[in-house]
């Protein structure tokens, strides 16, 4: 059982009062899939804190439609969490200050451990450390925004852009420095992308590094059940953990992590029966949130592989739910399933994102001086990453 002390203390400083996490699990932005309606499957199942889909600075302030729907909090969603990307401290410090006048949010996460290559060949993302003195004023800009509006600031970013380049303890303490609630630490590289084990040493090390700030340190990376969150706290030291891939397809994994957290060895292994409902009550969300049961249930596709994975479903039943159309069509192909125990062995593996390392397309000359402070082109309009 992991100790009071890294599991009951994790708080967000919201101008109505300190918020405790009831929870010390996060659930990670995740392009595509972390909308209204899966944030709220996971809040079913016992998030301590759900983060929107990554938005640009720009794009907010542009007022793209798809934008503001990406922020739109569920029913009941709180504290309402936005993760913020700019290469650019003016837009990030004008972004924040639309968040807080407009009451738009309660947490922001800035992201700099993107690694995808449209967010860092504009110097974004996992990038941006590297320049410190940028990575400083926007921090700055974002954090000095949100204090009048009570709204905390929190970053997350990778251990650097490759081996050759680690940017994180030095990002992470400029960013402690500067005012921020926590740092939450993915603990690969950028050249990495999403292959390998992350190097958990890597949080340990943060952790340390950090301690005399005060600053509380997240870690991500590799989180595939209850026991892994509990692994990862105890060999760290991280006061919480925050959890991406692995909940694809799988919502419960919060349960599982609450759980173990709290010293309960009790899995949670949902059978398929009870695997369909969740699938279902998925559905049902998501139709609802885009007000169009055509474009719902295409938007559910993607989910189909990862819920099924591991499960005997013959292949033409699988073939059929990656094509679903309608929640009446989502709902004969469910009750075509044969109930079965939830594979551990096959279900608890890495999913989701499996891209395979290399190099970060950067802009021309960035690893010249990681202290020139270099104007970069605005981010794009575009919305996740």
């Amino acid at each position: 059982m992991v100790s009071s002390t890294s599991t009951g203390l994790l708080t967000l400083p919201l101008s109505s009062g300190t918020y405790q996490l009831d929870s010390p699990v996060v659930l990670a932005p995740m392009a595509g899939i972390t909308n209204a309606p899966f944030r709220m499957l996971c809040r079913e199942q016992g998030a301590g804190l759900f983060v929107s889909e990554m938005v640009t600075a720009r794009a907010l302030l542009e007022r793209i439609p798809e934008t503001l729907r990406m922020i739109e909090p569920g029913p009941g969603e709180w504290p309402r969490s936005i993760q913020l990307y700019s290469v650019d401290p003016h837009h990030m410090s004008e972004a924040v200050k639309m968040i807080g006048r407009e009451n738009l949010a309660d947490h922001i996460d800035m992201n700099f451990g993107c690694p995808v290559p449209k967010v860092t060949r504009k110097g974004g993302g996992a990038a941006l450390p590297y320049k410190r003195r940028l990575f400083s004023l926007i921090v700055e800009a974002a954090v000095n925004a949100a204090k009048p509006f009570g709204i905390p600031v929190t970053v997350k970013m990778r251990i650097g852009i490759d081996s050759d380049h680690i940017t994180y303890l030095d990002a992470a303490k400029s960013a402690a420095d500067l005012g921020v609630a926590w740092v939450a630490l993915h603990a690969r590289t950028a050249a990495q992308m999403y292959e390998g084990k992350a190097d958990w040493s890597a949080i340990s090390t943060l952790v340390e590094h950090l301690a005399p700030t005060g600053v509380p340190v997240l870690g991500n990376g590799d989180i595939w059940s209850g026991g892994d969150g509990v692994a990862m706290m105890e060999q760290t030291g991280c006061a919480g953990v925050v959890v991406g891939r692995g909940c694809l397809g799988r919502p419960w994994l919060f349960t599982d992590l609450t759980k173990s957290m709290a010293g309960n060895s009790e899995r949670v292994l949902p059978s398929l029966h009870e695997v369909r409902e969740v699938m279902f009550r998925h559905g049902e969300l998501i139709v609802d949130y885009f007000e169009s049961e055509d474009r719902g249930c295409r938007d559910l596709r993607k989910h189909m592989a990862w819920y099924l994975k591991g499960f005997r479903v013959h292949s033409e039943l699988r073939r059929q739910f990656g094509m679903i159309a309608s929640l009446a069509e989502f709902r004969t192909l469910l009750d075509q399933l044969d109930d079965q125990p939830y594979p551990v062995e096959v279900a608890e593996k890495p999913r989701g994102r499996t891209s395979h390392g290399r190099p970060p397309t950067l802009p021309d000359g960035w690893l010249n001086d990681p202290d020139e402070l270099i104007q970069l082109d605005a981010e794009d309009m575009f919305s996740g990453g």
